[in-house]
């Protein structure tokens, strides 16, 4: 029971990071909107989820992560059926920014309560299913997206949660045990400069990409104060007596190797799927369904992929695996670049979709082994929230970075200036997945035990370490 809702709850916000993209035309086109406006829509959601992340696993750790768990569920269901009544294009940005809050409580909790709920030796066997649900929720969202906004209405990709999330609320409370982390103290000011750093940040990149040059005080105050900001954050979190995230944990090279190579992979893949849904509807002039069946050939990949993967990763460790999926989209997204224009056929451009299926669904399947295996059990809360937001983090800045390099070569005048810019914004994308392959490199190697091999350079983490113990 535990891994249903658990998944379940990784599925509905999972799926709230690409259902929208499909519906972006559509969105523009009913609430109006510039293409600024249009990326806040997503980086709003991925922007609160990323900052908020690791303060949503403290949460947990001080109040009972049970207790946690079920307020963001309720603060995202909520939001949801705010944005699904949202009247203009600021309004739904707002709601989803308010997602993105609950999204940030309930993801890091759904591992750690995960993780504490079953027992060690089918611990891999858990995380396995539960990679695979946040997997689908990678093929099902262009796909719902795309038939939803068509045939009903775009309010309905978040009406949808609604009724999930009241099902799921009751039945994590019945199901679930509560627990506590042995940090009980919450880091406000931590919270404040992170967020507040990568707000500024963000917000640097995403002027720069409209119609602000680099040295524009709106663009370039931003990066500055954000700059600053995270500075400071550091310096605190290494002076605090009870840090959000302890920055000795970096000194775990494969901790640091696990959270930049998944910053990096959804910088890449939420860049291009941002860009390729655009160039799908916006350029060839396919329906949102249309382009949501087209993209299944890249999404619906893991499903065949990820079981084999997670054979694979259990045979021979999940590094070599997860190095490989990287690879395979740095192939995609090259070979894509050395083939589109604005009429290439769907036929021209399936390697790169298969090939982008391979790579997500070998990525994923040993990703959340290999970041709890890298830390202490009792870190794992911390490992959890710290991975999944530097994976949201590399959203919004992929779609960001991606976006100003295609308006900078490019736009939307015709299918030839689209594809002028796309095409450096592909090379962009290949080589930050090449680099993300080189990073997991370093990660450790998990066995079939679910220990770490000692080749990580840090003492191997046997699985016989008991986890604490939940209680009601």
């Amino acid at each position: 029971m535990a891994i249903l809702i658990t998944g379940l709850t990784a599925f509905m916000a999972g799926l709230d990071n690409l259902v929208v993209l499909v519906a972006l035309p559509t969105i523009r086109d009913d609430l109006g909107g510039s293409l600024e406006d249009l990326e806040w829509t997503v980086n709003a959601y991925t922007l609160s989820f990323a900052m908020l992340m690791m303060f949503g696993a403290s949460l947990g750790d001080r109040f009972g992560r049970r207790r946690m768990f079920i307020v963001g569920l309720l603060v995202f269901t909520a939001a949801s059926a705010g944005a699904a009544v949202a009247p203009g294009i600021g309004e739904l940005i707002a709601a989803r920014v308010i997602q993105g809050v609950g999204a940030a409580i309930i993801m890091p909790l759904s591992l750690t309560l995960l993780t504490h709920a079953v027992p060690a030796a089918k611990r891999g066997a858990a995380l396995g299913i539960y990679s695979a649900v946040s997997g689908l929720s990678i093929a099902g969202g262009p796909l719902v997206g795309g038939i939803v906004t068509e045939h009903i209405s775009w309010h309905w990709i978040f009406w949808i949660n609604v009724p999930v999330g009241l099902l799921l609320v009751p039945a994590a409370w019945r199901a679930l045990a509560e627990s506590h982390g042995p940090n009980d103290r919450l880091d406000v000011p931590g919270t404040v400069l992170s967020g507040l750093g990568i707000l500024g940040l963000v917000y640097g990149l995403i002027r720069a990409g409209g119609h602000d040059g680099w040295g524009a005080p709106l663009v370039a105050g931003p990066l500055a104060a954000g700059t600053v900001l995270l500075v400071l954050f550091v310096l605190w979190e290494q002076r605090s007596r009870a840090p959000m995230l302890p920055m000795r944990m970096f000194r775990n090279r494969a901790f640091s190797a696990v959270n930049a190579g998944a910053l990096l992979m959804a910088f890449g893949m939420y860049g291009v799927v941002f860009l390729i849904t655009q160039f799908m509807q916006t350029i060839q002039h396919m329906s949102p369904t249309e382009a949501g069946v087209r993209m299944l050939a890249w999404t619906a990949m893991p499903l065949l992929i990820a079981p084999v993967a997670g054979i694979l990763s259990d045979r021979i460790g999940g590094r070599p695996v997860a190095v490989f999926g990287l690879a395979m989209l740095a192939a995609g997204f090259a070979y894509w670049a050395l083939v589109m224009s604005p009429d290439a056929s769907y036929l021209e451009q399936l390697p790169g979709y298969l090939l982008g299926g391979v790579g997500v669904a070998c990525f994923f399947a040993p990703l959340f082994n290999l970041t709890m295996s890298s830390v202490d059990p009792a870190e794992q809360g911390i490992a959890s929230g710290a991975n999944s937001a530097a994976r949201e983090l590399g959203a919004p800045l992929g779609v960001t970075v991606l976006t100003t390099v295609f308006t900078h070569n490019g736009g939307y005048a015709s299918g030839q200036n689209f594809v002028d810019g796309f095409k450096p914004a592909l090379w962009i994308g290949a080589a930050a997945m090449a680099t993300a392959a080189v990073v997991m490199l370093f990660a450790s190697r998990t066995t079939p035990a679910g220990q770490e091999e000692p080749d990580s350079g840090e003492p191997a983490l046997e699985a016989a370490v008991p986890v604490p113990t939940a209680t009601r």
